[in-house]
C-alpha cells in the first residue's frame, strides 16, 4: 500500500509533468491529432508552431490557430492548433491539441518532436487520468469513456454517454447517503439502550 505522503509526492510529480499523445486512431484519415497536457504545454507548442500573430502562449482559451509545424526550419504539416486552458479542459490542465493531416508518418514526427522539446509519452488513459485526478470526473464516469470508445451499439453508446454525464454517478449518491443513515441507526441501537433512543 502507498502511504498518503508517497502518494502525495507521486501526484506533485505527475503533476509537473508534461505528456503527450496522437489520440486519433491508428491509420490513414483525413485528420491526425496531437494532443499535449501539462504545464509545458504551452512552452513546447510556442517550439513546434509557426504562424501570423500571437504565439500559442498568449492566445486565449477556446482559439484555434492556423499555422505550421516546422522541424530546423523544414514545414512538417500545415495545422490548426487548439488552446485550452486550465481548468477549463478535459484533463483539467493546460491542453494544446495540434490537428494535421491524417497519415502516422506526418503525427509521428510532430510526436517525436514534442517529446524532444520536453513532454514525455502518455500512458494508456492517462489522459483520463488526469481528469479523474484533477477531480474533473469520478471512477464511474472515468469507466464511463472505455465504454463509450467501446460500444458496439447506439443504446451502449447511449448507455455510456448517460454514465459519463454522471446520471450512474448520481443515483450510486443517493444509494450511498441512505445505507450511511441505516447504518448510522444500527450502529445507535448497538450503542444504546433502546429506551434512549427516539422512534
Amino acid at each position: 500500500a502507498i502511504r498518503g505522503t508517497e502518494l502525495e509526492s507521486r501526484l506533485n510529480v505527475y503533476r509537473e509533468e508534461t505528456i503527450a499523445a496522437i489520440v486519433t486512431a491508428p491509420g490513414e484519415g483525413g485528420v491526425s491529432i496531437i494532443r499535449l497536457s501539462g504545464p509545458d504545454a504551452f512552452p513546447i507548442a510556442n517550439r513546434l508552431f509557426t504562424g501570423t500573430g500571437a504565439p500559442p502562449s498568449e492566445r486565449p482559451a477556446g482559439t484555434f490557430v492556423h499555422g505550421f509545424i516546422q522541424d530546423a526550419g523544414a514545414t512538417v504539416d500545415e495545422v490548426l492548433l487548439l488552446i485550452m486552458r486550465a481548468p477549463h479542459s478535459y484533463t483539467r490542465e493546460d491542453v494544446v491539441e495540434i490537428h494535421g493531416h491524417g497519415g502516422p508518418t506526418v503525427a509521428r514526427h510532430i510526436l517525436r518532436m514534442a517529446l524532444n522539446a520536453g513532454a514525455r509519452p502518455a500512458e494508456p488513459g492517462e489522459f483520463t487520468r488526469r481528469a479523474f485526478l484533477n477531480g474533473r470526473m469520478d471512477l464511474v464516469q472515468a469507466e464511463a469513456v472505455l465504454d463509450l470508445i467501446k460500444s458496439r451499439s447506439e443504446r451502449a453508446a447511449f448507455a455510456a454517454a448517460e454514465q459519463l454525464q454522471g446520471s450512474l454517478s448520481s443515483c450510486i449518491s443517493i444509494i450511498y447517503d441512505k445505507s450511511m443513515l441505516v447504518s448510522a441507526d444500527l450502529e445507535a441501537t448497538l450503542d444504546f439502550v433502546e429506551d434512549d433512543l427516539p422512534d
